[in-house]
């Protein structure tokens, strides 16, 4: 599709979407194109600035809107974090033995927080105990 703007022989200016530049002078030939505000058939393109898209511009475009997509997920890991935080018990070195004891029923089950190294969270995991990250976000102070 092309854009073009438009004028009547009676100075009116208009806009107009296009097939193509053929496409435009098959409906000026015909008389299928008029202004529409007062009908007339004698139809010209006007004088357009043309509209250049430069690599700056589109990497700035992804950059703003790649920006804005970290933002909003920023915002929603740190609610979900801000509703966990409060209704978890924090174990601390303790996590992947109280994590155990709530999986195989030795402890009541509730919500827990706390620390494990890489290794202790393989050997939760490959025990079937779900257990997720819980990330320390950059304004975060705990």
């Amino acid at each position: 599709m092309i854009h073009y703007s438009l004028r009547c022989d009676n100075g009116h200016d208009f806009d107009g979407w296009f097939g193509g530049s053929a496409d435009f002078d098959k409906q000026v030939e015909s008389g299928f194109l008029t202004c529409p505000v007062c009908n007339s058939a004698k139809v010209s393109k006007s004088l357009m600035a043309p509209q250049v898209t430069t690599a700056r511009k589109q990497e700035s475009r992804k950059a703003a809107l790649v920006d804005k997509a970290q933002r909003e997920a920023m915002d929603k890991l740190r609610k979900a974090v801000a509703e966990i935080r409060p209704n978890a018990e924090d174990v601390g070195e303790r996590f992947p033995d109280e994590a155990r004891k709530i999986h195989y029923g030795e402890s009541e089950e509730r919500g827990i927080i706390g620390e494990a190294n890489a290794d202790e969270v393989r050997d939760l995991l490959e025990e079937g105990i779900e257990i997720m990250p819980l990330p320390i976000l950059p304004d975060d102070k705990n």
